[in-house]
């Protein structure tokens, strides 16, 4: 399981920075990277259950599967934006890619550090 969620990390962090590198016709590629990334990634967090009464480890649990659900939304709005779906054209994905981060992040620090308590 932790190495599913490794490969999922990397290919979420490679589908991400690709399209910096790649031109607008290029740009499914990065989306489908992306999304391989997001599902396992994903899956693997929606798994992970916290059984305990701490409310702020549940707090944070929550954000956790917060952010996977953004980073699969973020998968879909890749393809929006390829295909030229209306209306979520444009740069949705980044803004939701943005909060998803934030989300992991944020929830990844804290939940490391209350875990050395």
């Amino acid at each position: 399981m932790e190495r599913l969620f490794q490969l999922g990390g990397i290919l979420l962090l490679i589908g991400a920075i690709l399209p910096i590198f790649l031109s607008q016709e290029k740009f499914i590629y990065a989306a489908i990277v992306y999304t391989v990334g997001a599902i396992p990634f994903a899956i693997v967090q929606f798994c992970q259950h916290y059984k305990g009464q701490d409310i702020v480890i549940r707090r944070l649990r929550r954000q956790q599967v917060s952010g996977a659900i953004l980073l699969l939304v973020t998968a879909a709005l890749m393809f929006t934006e390829y295909f030229h779906l209306r209306p979520l054209t444009g740069d949705l994905w980044k803004l939701s890619l943005c909060i998803a981060a934030i989300f992991e992040v944020y929830s990844a620090f804290r939940l490391a550090s209350l875990n050395k308590e």
